[in-house]
């Protein structure tokens, strides 16, 4: 299925069915999150209002009248020096994938943390799936470290190996 007309928008409450079903195809065919279990709408749903809530962005990518995609991004430790750090995701639903809509959404959580005044953004990827490793190399970000055997899912120790991209902000940051 090819994205003929594709737009990148901040997510609304109604494209929460839409992620939910990107995230849980996700969770239970592929390495990019390392948990087992499909959620219910209401975790999704109450993810969405944190993320809502903390000002913290969630992008979609819309295809066909259709979810195609979503990213966002969320604090990378929860202590204050960390303010300018983020971690990021990105999925894109299976129907839509290997058509350039990571990298659109890549882009944009770059763009909106830069405008944010963040530093750094940080990629926590599956050792393994070289497709996300390169699209990040191709956005200047570089390997930060491997934790090796960290995950354990479909019958095998996962490698998390982290990415990290400095960004041109803030240049004068504020320790309160």
């Amino acid at each position: 299925m090819s994205p003929d007309h594709l737009s990148i928008r901040l997510a609304r409450e109604t494209d929460i069915p839409g992620i939910l079903e990107i995230y849980n195809d996700a969770i239970l065919t592929t390495t990019a999150v390392y948990t087992y279990e499909a959620r219910p709408p209401e975790w999704m749903e109450q993810w969405f209002i944190e993320k809502r809530d903390k000002g913290l962005p969630v992008f979609v990518a819309e295809a066909a009248d259709r979810v195609a995609g979503y990213a966002s991004y969320g604090p990378f430790r929860p202590w204050p020096a960390y303010k300018y750090s983020v971690e990021h995701s990105v999925y894109v639903h299976k129907d839509f994938r290997r058509q350039g809509i990571a990298r659109k959404l890549l882009l944009t959580l770059i763009e909106e943390a830069e405008a944010s005044g963040l530093h750094t953004m940080v990629a926590g990827i599956d050792s393994e799936n070289a497709g996300s490793i390169n699209l990040h190399r191709e956005f200047g970000f570089r390997e930060a470290g491997l934790l090796g055997q960290v995950g354990y899912k479909f019958g095998h120790w996962r490698d998390l190996q982290f990415m990290q991209l400095i960004l041109s902000s803030p240049t004068q940051p504020n320790e309160h």
